[in-house]
């Protein structure tokens, strides 16, 4: 819980206990002398100071990038939803067909690699796909531990026939912004995602030679 005092305000941003003990989410409160007064600007020195200060009558939330990602994030799922909705696939499972469709044969280190999830939800993603009939699985020749996916021609004609609708939901998630901007804002996600990789739960594969030699 965040909380920024001075000797006349109180302000509170965070979660409050409701009955029974469980932990709700609840408005921030401002108080001043024991009375909800007008909000004071949260941290307005240090935001601006990092270049990140909310919008005028924003939440400090506004300020966070993780939480304007996590928007966003919903935001995309949302539309990738309604106009991929005649097929049934997930942006999840999309990743995994498009990797497949680009990588076939691979397994599923290299597909989690690929598109940045671990290794269980790969293969949970990989048993949907297969009991749909839009990918195959076979064990490799050169070590028969290791299975390896491949796209059904089933598979394949979806993962096509899909890619409008899909396209569809990636330019109405930028179209607030204006063309010029586009191209410069997708430059910052690459560069935010490539400079904090080494975060993520799965690594994202960077490594072009190794691309090649794993395809090889």
């Amino acid at each position: 819980m965040d909380v920024a005092t001075d000797e006349n305000t109180t302000y509170t941003e965070g979660i409050e206990r409701r009955g029974g003990g469980s932990m709700g989410l609840s408005p921030p409160s401002w108080r001043q002398g024991g009375r909800v007064g007008k909000p004071r600007k949260h941290s307005e020195a240090a935001d601006a100071a990092a270049g990140r200060a909310a919008p005028e009558g924003r939440l400090p939330l506004w300020s966070r990038p993780g939480y304007l990602v996590r928007r966003l994030h919903q935001i995309h799922t949302a539309l990738f939803a309604e106009e991929c909705k005649a097929f049934g696939i997930t942006p999840v499972q999309y990743g995994l067909l498009t990797a497949l469709l680009y990588y076939p044969g691979s397994d599923q280190v290299s597909l989690g690699a690929e598109i940045g999830i671990d290794r269980s939800n790969v293969a949970d993603v990989l048993e949907r796909l297969t009991e749909r009939g839009l990918v195959r699985r076979e064990k490799s020749a050169a070590d028969r531990r290791m299975m390896l996916a491949f796209l059904t021609t089933a598979g394949e004609a979806l993962t096509r026939e899909m890619h409008a609708a899909m396209q569809v939901a990636q330019e109405r998630l930028l179209a607030p912004l204006p063309p010029a901007d586009r191209r410069a804002f997708m430059a910052m996600l690459v560069t935010l995602i490539d400079g904090n990789n080494q975060y993520g739960r799965s690594l994202l594969r960077e490594d072009a030679e190794a691309r090649g030699k794993r395809s090889a």
